[in-house]
Formats: C-alpha cells, structure tokens, sequence
C-alpha cells in the first residue's frame, strides 16, 4: 500500500518550492476562496484570474454582493459562463448576510446554494484548515494512476489526506494534477511522486481515469435578426438579453448578411447566421436597447459575438 506520509512529503516539498502565485491563494478570507472556488468550477485558472479581481472590485463583501440585482451580477459575471453559477452566488451571499457571518464549519457551508460537496471541503480545508479531502478532476485523474485504479477514489484521498495541513495539502494535489499529471500528456519526468506510482511503473498513466464515453456532437443552425433604429438594437430578455430569431418576428424584412459564426455549448455545435432586419414595431417581448447602454447590462454570448461581427463589419 502506498505510504501516506512519503507521498505528503515529496508532495508539499514540490509545492512549497513550484506553487503558483494566483490571488486566491494570497488570502484566507472565506468570501474570496468562495468567489474564486465558484469561479473555478468548469472554468480555466488563466480564464478565471481577471474576473475575479473585476468581479471582487466590484463586489468586495458578501454585503455588497447580497444587495446587488441579479442583472448587476450578470453583467459582472458576463463572459464566465454557466451563469446559474453566478445567480446561486447571489443567492448564498444573502443566505449569508441573513446569518451574519460566513459560515465556518463544512454542514453549513454545504447548505449554501450552488455549493456542492467539493466545493464545501475545498472553502472549510483552504479558509478554515478543516479536515475534509478535496476531490476534482485533478485529483481523481493523480489518485487514479498513483494507485493504478479508477475505483476507490475518495477512500484514498480520505487516507492520504494531511489531516494537520488540509488547506496547503489539498492545494498541492490540486497542483499536481493541474500543472504535472496532465491529461493526455503526463509530465512524469517532473512528477515528485512518479517513483510511488503504480501506473508510470506499468507505463500505462494514459488509460487512467478511465474516460467516458463521448456523445456525438449535434449540429444546429440559428438565424438571428440585427435590427437597428435611431441608434437602437432590438433585444428580448430571457436570462440574458438576447438577439431575436428570425420565426420570432416573422413580419420583419430581412435584409443582408451581418455575420456567421459558430458556437459550442457541451456536444452542441451551433451555426449562427445574422441577418439585418427592418421592424417596424418591436413584438411582444422585445425592447429597442440604446446601443450606448449595451456595456452596462448582461448580453448573452451569442449577442456579444453577434454584435462585436456587426461593429467589426462598420469599422
């Protein structure tokens, strides 16, 4: 059996000397390890970094964040996306604000909305140094080639887990996997603990975790309408504001292409044509925005690459 204390001393030795330098971990502030644990979910580091330091100059303390509008919230988060993320964050943020302090044991960070069983033990081990072992992608694809299994994840990670410094170890092994056991490409030569795995001793780091099966990618094309007046851009909001389709309006005349282009959500390839359009009278559901206030409210993405071919095609 892999012996725990070798691996947590090869691995906080590593860390200690090839941590990255990234904000979050600058602080033991709970409010800020939460902002950026939410951030992080399914959201790259280099994609999170100024969208946190936007998001907290904005909203510093939960306070502020609680009385926000969603719409305020939106347009800060804008661009993240999985945007159910950041209306569960404003969600928490008043579920803390009713109790009066952010919450310091593990039962009552997880009661928090939008936060699930990881993101619970990554804030209670980094903000309060509690005993609980994190387990994200990272982590399952190290624990699964260090003992050469895709099984038993979470005892193991319980087992080796540094119970007297679960905030820096759990940091570390989330290192690990995100800048030296990678995916496809395992850095074992830089591995502080290549010697103590089974899988670089088998040559087989690749096939672990093993992988799950693909769905086959459905493609869809979308027609948007690009409807200016005096200035105006026609939008309908829903979550976001967004650019109507063509079967929407069907009384519009349509006029030239603006733009195409495509989008992918999961195994959803989209085809976007956008088409100029004359309305005379916005449908139900519709408002004629000012484009000088487009900066200032959350537009869905597909408007945003929309609207940015538009501009590009002016200039």
């Amino acid at each position: 059996m892999l012996s725990a204390s070798s691996f947590r001393d090869k691995l906080l030795g590593w860390f200690s000397r090839n941590a990255r330098m990234l904000p979050w971990r600058a602080t033991r502030d709970p409010y800020r390890i939460w902002v950026s644990e939410i951030m992080l979910q399914q959201t790259r580091v280099a994609a999170v970094i100024p969208y946190f330091e936007k998001f907290l100059a904005r909203f510093p303390d939960v306070r502020r964040l609680a009385r926000a509008s969603e719409e305020e919230v939106l347009a800060a988060w804008g661009g993240l996306g999985y945007y159910s993320r950041a209306r569960n964050m404003r969600r928490a943020a008043q579920q803390i604000l009713e109790r009066g302090s952010f919450p310091d044991d593990y039962d009552s960070i997880r009661q928090l909305a939008g936060v699930g069983e990881y993101t619970a033990a990554a804030i209670a081990s980094i903000a309060f140094d509690l005993p609980y072992a994190v387990v994200d992608g990272n982590v399952r694809r190290v624990l699964s080639r260090l003992a050469c299994e895709n099984g038993g994840i979470e005892e193991a990670a319980s087992r080796l887990l540094d119970r007297a410094h679960p905030a820096t170890y759990n940091q570390a092994l989330m290192e690990l996997g995100a800048m030296v056991c990678l995916p496809r490409t395992p850095r074992c030569d830089a591995c502080p603990v290549a010697a103590l795995c089974q899988a670089k001793r088998q040559g087989r780091q690749t096939e672990f975790p093993a992988k799950p099966r693909r769905k086959a990618t459905v493609r869809l094309a979308r027609t948007l309408l690009l409807a200016e007046k005096g200035g105006r851009i026609l939008l309908q909001k829903r979550e976001f504001w967004e650019l109507p389709e063509a079967q929407q309006i069907p009384a519009a005349v349509i006029g030239e292409e603006v733009a195409r282009f495509r989008h992918s959500i999961t195994n959803h390839d989209y085809s976007f044509t956008v088409m100029a359009a004359r309305i005379k009278r916005a449908a139900s559901g519709f408002r004629w925005i000012p484009m000088r206030e487009l900066s200032g409210i959350p537009l869905s993405t597909i408007a945003k690459k929309a609207l940015q071919r538009f501009k590009m095609e002016e200039a």
